[in-house]
């Protein structure tokens, strides 16, 4: 799709969800649950484009109108009527959430586990598979000691590094959040295929006697980065339970309410992706510097995550029941 076609298309999408957030500014404390899913829906529209448009049409007016959008709608959305910001969201709003989908989050991790399991092995008993996950080059490369990431400090600006990393990794957890309204297949497959590629490529280097240096790349951002992917797809994992089992309560309103929390669950997790962009291309590819210090720079990422994620939060008041006491 060329860039006059992309804006032709997609300018009523972004010119309705700057009205919504208009209207929202004006009187955000009427609007009912059916306003805000239809506000969530839109914000999930420009989010897609956003990321494309950042990766496809860098620097265009249309992407910058689309970073606009996402930053308000973010705000918008994440500040609870605009009387609290983002500070309450990530207080409150997010460690609510992600203590509601812990349950698709453990079965994400158990899927991820067994996976990744399946491809050490596979990766381990046919080292041929590296030819096919890495290509010739990066396979030449691991014949001569050397692993495929060199390219992120020697042949790529560290700012061009960071923004791709960033987009793809966004876009990777927002595909697997928005594919939860398939069932849940689209993040069953992310989470399955993340970990098999992992632990394909693990057991590839150790043929190659490098699994020590891949390990060291990834000691600094690979544990919140795929903590962070885990947590998005339970998000999307939660949202195909409700389709699928919606248990006692309407189908409708069990759907609604995953997909308030899977939305609150990505927003939290978007800033990290950014963080962990900057420690990719920084960090992780330094040789310079010891391995000591880049799995002490993992721990504190994943430590700073899982305390925002469990931080305590007070005990939502309950209303009190309409019908009457018998």
């Amino acid at each position: 799709m060329d860039y006059a076609r992309f804006v032709r298309l997609r300018r009523p999408v972004w010119d309705a969800f700057e009205s919504r957030l208009d209207t929202s500014r004006r009187r955000f404390k009427d609007l009912g649950y059916g306003d805000l899913e239809d506000m969530a829906l839109r914000y999930r529209q420009v989010l897609h484009d956003h990321a494309l448009a950042g990766s496809r049409f860098p620097g265009t007016a249309a992407a910058r109108r689309l970073q606009t959008l996402v930053l308000e709608g973010t705000r918008r959305l994440t500040g609870e009527g605009g009387a609290r910001g983002p500070g309450h969201f990530f207080r409150d709003t997010f460690p609510r959430a992600f203590r509601r989908q812990l349950g698709a989050t453990s079965v994400a991790v158990a899927l991820f586990l067994v996976a990744a399991l399946w491809g050490l092995a596979l990766g381990v008993l046919r080292p041929s598979l590296g030819m096919t996950l890495l290509g010739p080059k990066a396979i030449l490369g691991l014949e001569q000691g050397r692993l495929w990431t060199e390219s992120l400090v020697t042949t790529v600006p560290p700012s061009v590094s960071s923004s791709g990393i960033a987009t793809n990794n966004i876009g990777v957890a927002l595909t697997a959040w928005a594919g939860g309204v398939l069932a849940g297949a689209v993040p069953l497959y992310i989470v399955l295929f993340n970990g098999l590629l992992l632990g394909a490529l693990v057991g590839v280097t150790l043929h190659y006697s490098m699994a020590g240096d891949l390990l060291e790349f990834i000691a600094a951002h690979g544990p919140l980065e795929l903590t962070l992917i885990l947590v998005a797809a339970a998000a999307g994992l939660s949202i195909g339970r409700a389709l699928i089992a919606a248990g006692d309560r309407p189908r409708a309103l069990a759907v609604r309410d995953a997909s308030r929390d899977a939305l609150a669950v990505l927003l939290g997790c978007v800033p990290w992706f950014v963080v962990l962009a900057l420690v990719e291309v920084l960090v992780s590819p330094q040789p310079a510097l010891p391995l000591l210090f880049k799995i002490l720079v993992g721990l504190a990422l994943e430590s700073l995550f899982l305390a925002t994620a469990f931080r305590p939060v007070a005990a939502a008041v309950k209303e009190p029941s309409e019908e009457p006491v018998p």
